[in-house]
């Protein structure tokens, strides 16, 4: 009977966590794109978006550019070009385009 109560009760925690949503990031994100600079991507700019978003996004959520400084994304981008297993050439496409967002 114990376990019976103590399922239900996991039962609807765990559904009610899924259920809440965070109004602050909906409220957050219109002043990020209206202040994002609006920089047209080149080709090379495109081709490092496309890698950061299918490279960075395997593993975690991806961040805005715009999130860090140049000095916070440098340590960060080493970091992860390890764990992405990601050549010079591709991470310096990466880093171009992350540094032309900002």
């Amino acid at each position: 009977m114990k376990l019976r109560i103590l399922s239900i009760a996991f039962a609807a925690v765990l559904l009610a966590a899924c259920g809440s949503t965070k109004s602050t990031a909906v409220a957050s994100a219109p002043a990020a794109v209206e202040t994002a600079p609006a920089v047209e991507l080149t080709p090379e700019l495109a081709e490092g978006k496309n890698l950061y978003e299918n490279s960075c996004a395997k593993c975690h959520k991806l961040y805005e550019p715009t999130k860090f400084s140049k000095e916070e994304w440098q340590p960060i981008l080493v970091r992860m070009q390890k764990k992405a297993k990601l050549d010079d050439v591709k991470m310096a496409s990466i880093t171009n385009y992350i540094h032309s967002q900002l």
